[in-house]
């Protein structure tokens, strides 16, 4: 039998770490972003698993439920004993205050941090139920859901929507009896992309700067792969709890 983890924003950073660690631990992955990694194959071939990757522009509806579908059939058949999905992809622009927001940033922002993971999860949950494959989905979210924070309008906004989806679905799927689980993971402050993007805006975009610069001068970000570490013990302990949004601050 074999376990299948689909994995978004795959290309580099957490979703990279998340991949490595689960084909060294005998999980097939598939992998989903919009540009290719080059590291990850290799360590599918030294395991002898699968890796395969799809192209897919996360801020098109269409092209993510059409990769769904594509997904699927390799992934939910009678062979699968487990099935993850790790909605790990997002964007944290646009960064600035919200009256300077332009309408489109704000379409693309929704679609990729809100719109593409809730499509996912959705057909995800659904055909697990349906072949009976134990399920399990992952939202990553972040400390921006909790708080208001100058300049992160709709970051905060659309990771604060995915915390209460996850613990909406999480409630239909306990009622439902169907034995799949959803969960929300924070991965806290890490070394990645993102963070430099973030330390590289004006104090008038985001206020926070000069904070997320001392992080990194005093060393203080988490590793991606230790942060990836943190989930996959949380996905494979079978107490996960469902709907529980989780802290990498309780582990790390």
């Amino acid at each position: 039998m074999k376990k299948f983890a689909i994995i978004t924003g795959v290309s580099r950073g957490l979703g990279e770490g998340i991949a490595k660690l689960l084909l060294e631990s005998g999980v097939n992955v598939i992998g989903v972003s919009r540009s290719k990694n080059l590291v990850v194959p290799d360590i599918a071939k030294e395991n002898n698993l699968v890796y395969q990757h799809y192209s897919c522009d996360l801020g098109d509806a269409d092209q993510v439920e059409t990769i769904f579908n594509e997904i699927k059939n390799h992934v939910f058949t009678k062979e699968t004993s487990e099935v993850f999905l790790i909605n790990n992809a997002a964007t944290v622009e646009p960064m600035d205050q919200a009256m300077n927001l332009k309408t489109r940033d704000i379409l693309q922002h929704v679609q990729v941090n809100t719109v593409a993971p809730m499509i996912l999860t959705n057909l995800f949950l659904k055909e697990a139920h349906q072949h009976e494959i134990p399920g399990i989905a992952v939202i990553v979210t972040s400390g921006a859901a909790d708080r208001p924070i100058y300049g992160w309008s709709t970051y905060c906004a659309t990771k604060a929507s995915m915390n209460m989806y996850t613990q909406s679905v999480a409630l239909e799927q306990d009622e439902l009896a169907t034995g799949n689980k959803i969960i929300a993971f924070n991965p806290g402050v890490m070394d990645t992309e993102m963070q430099e993007t973030i330390r590289s805006r004006s104090k008038e975009e985001f206020s926070d700067v000069e904070r997320y610069q001392k992080l990194k001068e005093e060393n203080k970000l988490n590793s991606p792969i230790d942060v990836a570490g943190v989930l996959i013990d949380i996905i494979n302990d079978e107490d996960v709890v469902n709907g529980k949004i989780y802290n990498v601050k309780n582990y790390l």
